[in-house]
């Protein structure tokens, strides 16, 4: 059954055209899959963006990674940012089991490779992560290689999002929060390319929510002050922003374009506490970096520094619109303490919700 996103309410993000699908799968190549860990008091999973078709350890991805507010868990945004290159899938899961997660990434990449013939003496596993331990009992590490390998396994252009995958167990602006996308295109000579976005939200105050710049968290708060209901009093947590994109960018300007994911993250209205990991990873399906080339000089293609405005203004819409539906399609769910953790969906069907 089609998930209700945002726009099914009626909020148009910004003013640049979403793609086929309103995902970062809508970037040609790209994949998404999920495990889910759904028992007793585990609340978790992993979710795997996969960057496209063949080996991306032998032909490698232009990447960067920036990190806004460093209170993560990460593995492997070192090599991006000092080598520019994605040479595996990107993983997201939860603050405790980023190791595991990070080993089984390996374990398969070697697979892979050998079956093409190829060694391996050196890999950069790529793997995000966000805290859910309101939700999750996350000291029993639960995600390890078989949940990875069944997400690489279904890893598709449609998948679901929510409270699925890495987004299974986190909160986001004291609301239930997990995976969201969203994707935007620009048309360059004449050529359509796509900014895609995926999301792991879990960050985020609850008074400070905004939609389309409307205060949505104020009026959340008016109306559950009286239950027995979860909020955030205090932006903590995490955000995990991967973008994808088919533009042909070099490494330095990919770097500058996940930046202004961040302005995305500030229009929902976080500020972006202490206790919050605001990180973002970027990769473009562009410029492959074939290792087994014998060519001693390179030839990259770029887009020039004057249209990319266009891209910033795209990352961000996408960023906004991707933490949204990642909320509006999240399940209620019970904290392991016994507070409720509502879905934003509830309140946009009330009338008159921020009219």
């Amino acid at each position: 059954m089609r998930q209700k996103r945002i726009s099914d309410y009626g909020y148009r993000i910004g003013h640049h055209e979403n793609g086929p699908r309103n995902k970062i799968t809508d970037v040609p190549g790209v994949r998404v899959g999920h495990a889910t860990v759904e028992s007793g008091n585990q609340h978790t999973g992993v979710t795997v963006i996969v960057p496209g078709e063949g080996n991306p350890f032998l032909k490698k991805y232009l990447a960067s990674a920036y990190v806004h507010n460093g209170f993560g868990k990460t593995c492997g945004l070192v090599q991006v940012q000092e080598l520019g290159t994605l040479e595996t899938p990107i993983a997201l899961t939860n603050t405790l089991n980023v190791g595991k997660v990070a080993d089984a990434m390996i374990s398969w990449m070697i697979q892979q490779t050998r079956k093409e013939g190829e060694g391996v003496f050196s890999i950069n596993p790529v793997v995000g992560e966000c805290n859910d331990s309101r939700i999750n009992e996350i000291c029993n590490r639960v995600v390890g290689e078989k949940e990875l390998y069944h997400a690489l396994e279904q890893a598709d252009t449609d998948f679901a999002e929510g409270d699925i995958g890495a987004g299974t167990g986190t909160i986001c602006y004291g609301l239930k929060g997990g995976i969201g996308s969203a994707s935007r295109t620009l048309v360059l000579d004449g050529k359509t390319y796509t900014i895609g976005v995926l999301v792991q939200s879990n960050f985020g105050a609850t008074r400070d929510l905004k939609i389309s710049g409307k205060p949505a968290g104020e009026k959340i708060l008016e109306r559950i002050r009286k239950e027995e209901c979860g909020s955030s009093a205090e932006d903590r947590g995490s955000i995990m922003t991967v973008l994808a994109t088919d533009l042909p960018v070099s490494e330095r300007q990919l770097y500058r374009i996940i930046r202004r994911c961040g302005v995305g993250i500030a229009r929902t209205g976080a500020y972006t506490g202490h206790g919050s990991g605001e990180i973002m990873i970027g990769f473009t399906t562009a410029n492959r970096v074939d290792t087994k080339s014998t060519c001693e000089v390179e030839v990259c293609a770029r887009i020039k520094e004057e249209k990319i405005n266009e891209a910033f203004e795209a990352a961000a819409e996408a960023v906004e619109e991707a933490i949204l539906n990642s909320m509006v399609t999240a399940k209620e769910k019970r904290g392991l303490d016994g507070a409720r953790y509502r879905s934003l969906a509830e309140f946009l069907e009330i009338p008159g919700f921020l009219k």
